[in-house]
């Protein structure tokens, strides 16, 4: 069984992007504790520290052929919905800034996490989906209409359901209910007990089967100790196993492994070979959404 977290920041007290050293070292905690291949999530920073840090995590890949790529969360995400994201370094995803980071990554981007509802968001899908780029709704305040041009312009990928985004109700159904009703496109979800109900994830894999992907969001506390942490260029308190900024109860993170999330998922009823599908397949078949191959 080969587990594939395609959204993860970091573990065993590194997060991606800060050394080397410490993006290969947070990938071994991780591969300790059961998951095999990792894409490096980085969070928003000002452009020049994102591009610093795609350039440590290229480094990292030449080495490590079981990290898969970059996940960038951010830093095209809404205001309102910025989460554990700093709001000075949010910007609107400009041809400037699209051409910064793909041509820093160099093919190395695997996904973005993008709010489709920012000015140029469709022109910055279409053009990342073209280089091979899953691009993922989420931080977002997108209605579901908007939802749906961002999947018809490319965008193939939810992040974390239920998190940073409008909730689903009756009449308006939001990102997330977009995307359920779109068979083209896959959906993550945060497995560890904090993030989403129980009933809530297992209403995503009734609804989308075989679209679910169980990531864990995890940042450098995950196969850790507890205590003080940072996450980019913001300060982190994990204790009781859940990491929120500081002074705050804004989750931050995860300190999830992805063997727990089969777990979690099993106690919740979810059969067992459900949850390691989508732990296993179904996070490279939404890689593979738009073209690029994950080597065998």
């Amino acid at each position: 069984m080969s587990l594939v977290d395609i959204h993860c920041h970091g573990g065993g007290g590194h997060a991606f992007g800060d050394t080397v050293e410490g993006t290969i070292a947070a990938l071994r905690a991780h591969q300790a504790a059961g998951t095999s291949r990792m894409v490096a999530s980085l969070v928003t920073e000002p452009l020049d520290a994102m591009v610093a840090r795609i350039a440590v995590v290229r480094e990292a890949m030449a080495h490590e052929p079981d990290l898969l790529g970059i996940h960038l969360e951010g830093p095209f995400l809404a205001p309102s919905r910025k989460g554990a994201h700093p709001p000075h370094a949010l910007i609107d995803p400009t041809p400037d800034a699209v051409s910064r980071l793909l041509d820093a990554a160099q093919g190395t981007i695997r996904q973005i996490t993008m709010a489709p509802e920012l000015p140029g968001a469709l022109q910055a899908i279409e053009r990342f989906a073209a280089e091979g780029v899953v691009v993922a709704v989420g931080h977002t305040e997108c209605t579901a209409a908007q939802a749906r041009d961002a999947f018809d312009a490319g965008a193939r990928l939810i992040t974390h359901a239920y998190n940073a985004m409008p909730p689903i109700s009756g009449r308006v159904p939001g990102p997330l209910g977009a995307a359920l009703a779109d068979e083209r496109v896959f959906i993550e979800v945060i497995a560890d007990g904090f993030h989403v109900a129980p009933e809530s994830i297992a209403l995503l894999f009734s609804a989308a089967p075989g679209r679910v992907v169980l990531m864990t969001d995890a940042m450098a506390a995950a196969a850790s100790s507890e205590g003080a942490y940072m996450l980019g260029e913001l300060e982190v308190t994990v204790a009781d196993g859940k990491a929120v900024l500081t002074g705050t109860d804004t989750l931050a993170g995860s300190t999830l492994l992805l063997a727990r999330a089969l777990d979690v998922c099993e106690e919740i009823g979810i059969p067992r070979e459900t949850a390691v599908e989508a732990a296993t397949a179904t996070p490279l078949r939404a890689l593979e959404a738009c073209g690029w191959q994950a080597p065998a």
